[in-house]
């Protein structure tokens, strides 16, 4: 094979479209999602409650990854809530885990290339604002990407987007304020706010955390903002959600994965009815 023709069979567009005619096959129906939901630690409960779903794990599909990090499941969940199809992704894979930044967001481009118009992007977050409590939740309005890395990095794809995408809105205020909206309605303590994405595994360190509020930061995590850049390069809408599950490491607190996860399963409830009616204002 000449070099042209593998680069070819190597491009993220390709490759996606691969997984999408393979999932799209494996249902055995016309279906076409109009949002994509990404679930993160320990979220696991919105995609278990998507009734008659079509489950697929992410080892029956092409170039997916597993996700190693305890509270991701790991199967794409197809079906409609809220009288709205969706493709919901329950756990992700991170950077952290040794994956390279093109693994990480190539679910998102799957979700793209299936064909939603709109991702929503969750996650479980540390508290960086001192007047978020766990088991509040945070609307992205921003981001800052101090992961270092970007996922466009390399030759760009035209079949994705273009070279030099805009970043001005890279969470869409008219999704977001209906969002806020569904959290609300459902009893949901919601802040708007900005997440600045790191590389983990490890927390932040009280210093760290002290920076980020003079980058004027709200929510801290280690996921979303690759995926975010990803998807608006693709010209996917996205709404971004952090579930606040522990305070900021300067707090005295010792943080651990296992607390994470413990604060993310009592937050559940509310969550899963606020992302149902979320998709419900959307019609």
């Amino acid at each position: 094979m000449e070099a042209t023709e593998r680069n070819e069979a190597n491009r993220p567009s390709r490759q996606a479209d691969e997984a999408a005619a393979a999932i799209r096959a494996r249902i055995g129906a016309p279906f076409a999602p109009k949002v994509g939901v990404v679930l993160g630690s320990g979220l696991a409960a919105f995609g278990n409650a998507v009734p008659n779903a079509t489950r697929i794990p992410y080892s029956e599909i092409p170039h997916f990854l597993r996700p190693t990090a305890e509270g991701h499941k790991g199967e794409l969940v197809l079906g409609e809530v809220s009288g709205v199809p969706v493709a919901v992704m329950s756990g992700r894979v991170h950077f952290y885990e040794g994956h390279t930044v093109h693994q990480v967001v190539y679910p998102v481009r799957v979700l793209g290339r299936l064909g939603v118009s709109t991702v929503i992007l969750t996650n479980a977050a540390g508290a960086v604002n001192k007047s978020y409590r766990p088991g509040d939740f945070m609307a992205l309005t921003d981001h800052l990407n101090l992961t270092g890395k970007n996922p466009l990095i390399g030759p760009n794809d035209p079949a994705l987007g273009p070279r030099f995408p805009d970043m001005s809105t890279p969470y869409d205020r008219a999704l977001r304020a209906k969002a806020v909206g569904a959290f609300r309605k459902v009893g949901a303590t919601i802040h708007e706010g900005v997440y600045v994405g790191l590389l983990g595994p490890s927390y932040e360190t009280p210093a760290e955390i002290a920076m980020f509020r003079m980058l004027g930061a709200d929510a801290v995590g280690m996921s979303t903002v690759l995926e975010t850049i990803a998807a608006r390069h693709m010209g996917l809408q996205v709404i971004g959600i952090s579930c606040i599950t522990n305070a900021a490491s300067d707090h005295g607190e010792t943080l651990s994965h296992e607390s994470v996860l413990e604060e993310s399963k009592k937050a559940e409830g509310k969550f899963v009815a606020a992302l149902q009616a979320t998709l419900e204002s959307m019609r």
